[in-house]
């Protein structure tokens, strides 16, 4: 369940996280990673992609109801992957231990079960609790079950991990299961897995620009932005907030356009957008992008009542967008820019690349880049259809450059790099840093004890 995701090379939707591990075993991701993505849209309904492709809206009844088929589709998809792979490693979908829902959980020890795979629990000792969580999971899960489980893996701790010897010994003693390391919290630049995320996050208080990301209720592809967390004050704002006055405005894409909008409006933040429009940058992505404009009409396909609806939209551009087909596009991209003005000049006719992922139609008279997005009079309100537009380095260069400019502030140098970086079949144009997937190999190795991994996992 994710409202970050990613395109393959073949068009299909899976979580950014299954994208990352692909990219990390240096393989291209595929649907088979991730058969079934949930992507909730609020009142306790989501849509169902399976095998990368919308199937419809669901409540939570409904889909467990279906979760007969829905192990099929696992079963179908591992077995694709056993076939090409020497090793394959699942990753479960949060605690292994909800006994309401144990018998059917497909998204934990069922499958475990099916192959007979060991088991490794991982408890992220952030939240509080570490001991009794372990502990707690290995005494609900039934006996039977309980004896696939190999070891213990403890995340992201903070200080001296000497300190946890002694609960240590006696989880192991109680469990008669060993602890095979200790993991450090680090900061290692990956995207993102979903909104939880967004709390962890503190804004770069050093760095002068600050660029404001409005934290819609169902914020969606937040990973969007992270690139530019290295070189600029990120601040997530709540509809709760005072957007104050920052020196940029991004409003994200959700998966539910219609009612983010309204409760965009309702908050007072969407007025406050609109009396800044003209004197700085005002970006949209996907679901931002349709806000910006004048009217969106929907025949019953994104709100969550499943009504048909016209809403206003920000009018800041002389676009509008209908949905009327449950049709979802989901591609990678490359287009050239041919938008006018101070933050596209700089760029005209260069390339950038990315990917997309949205229901609706956007009719536009003034395209920024091939076949896609709008931009205002000024040139300085943008909407676009692109994800990852902060990873062509030409894009956020200009951006933030402009921004600079008019701060008047060339004291801070800029870092040409990017945090959460993301990748594409041809990455001519992204940014480029150390590889965050050997620094975190490399943080693994030196805490864990690779050898009884190893062996656990027969090898």
């Amino acid at each position: 369940m994710s409202l970050n995701s990613w395109i393959t090379k073949e068009g299909d939707e899976i979580g950014i996280a299954q994208a990352v591990q692909a990219w990390s075993a240096r393989c291209e991701p595929s649907a088979d990673m991730n058969p079934v993505l949930l992507k909730p849209k609020g009142d306790m309904v989501s849509q169902v992609i399976v095998r990368g492709k919308p199937i419809g809206d669901k409540k939570v009844r409904e889909y467990y109801d279906s979760v007969n088929d829905i192990l099929d589709v696992i079963e179908e998809s591992l077995k694709r992957l056993s076939q090409n792979s020497d090793i394959v490693i699942m990753e479960g979908a949060g605690s292994p231990a909800e006994i309401n829902l144990y018998h059917r959980d497909v998204a934990n020890m069922k499958i475990a079960k099916l192959v007979h795979a060991p088991v490794i629990l991982v408890g992220d000792i952030e939240r509080g609790g570490v001991f009794a969580s372990l502990f707690g999971t290995v005494q609900l899960i039934p006996p039977e079950d309980r004896k696939l489980i190999k070891g213990f893996i403890i995340n992201k701790f903070r200080g001296d991990d000497t300190l946890l010897k002694p609960g240590i010994e006696m989880l192991q003693d109680l469990t008669g299961i060993p602890v095979l390391g200790v993991i450090p919290h680090v900061f290692i630049g990956l995207p993102s897995e979903d909104s939880v995320s967004i709390a962890d996050k503190c804004p770069n208080e050093k760095k002068s620009i600050e660029i404001a990301v409005i934290k819609l209720p169902r914020i969606s592809n937040f990973t969007d932005f992270e690139p530019l967390e290295m070189d600029a004050k990120v601040r997530y704002v709540n509809l709760t907030d005072d957007l104050k006055k920052p020196d940029a405005i991004i409003i994200p894409g959700t998966k539910n356009t219609i009612d983010d909008l309204r409760e965009l409006i309702k908050s007072g933040i969407a007025k406050q957008i609109v009396e800044l429009a003209g004197k700085i940058p005002i970006l949209g992505v996907c679901g931002g992008f349709q806000m910006l404009g004048n009217l969106i009409t929907d025949e019953g396909i994104e709100g969550s009542e499943n009504n048909c609806t016209a809403v206003k939209g920000l009018g800041l551009l002389n676009v509008s967008t209908v949905f009327n087909t449950y049709a979802k596009e989901t591609k990678q991209v490359e287009k050239v820019v041919i938008g006018r003005g101070p933050l596209l000049d700089p760029i005209s006719g260069q390339t950038i690349k990315g990917y997309e992922i949205h229901m609706g139609k956007t009719l536009s008279e003034s395209p920024i880049f091939t076949g896609d997005g709008a931009q205002d009079e000024t040139g300085l309100i943008l909407g676009t259809y692109l994800h990852g537009i902060f990873s062509n380095i030409n894009f956020k260069t200009a951006f933030l450059e402009y921004i600079r400019s008019k701060k008047e502030d060339r004291s801070s140098t800029y870092q040409g790099g990017a945090v959460g970086r993301l990748r594409t079949s041809n990455e001519t144009g992204y940014n480029h840093i150390n590889d965050p997937y050997d620094e975190l190999a490399g943080v693994i190795r030196q805490n864990v004890d690779m050898d009884r991994l190893l062996a656990i996992i027969g090898l």
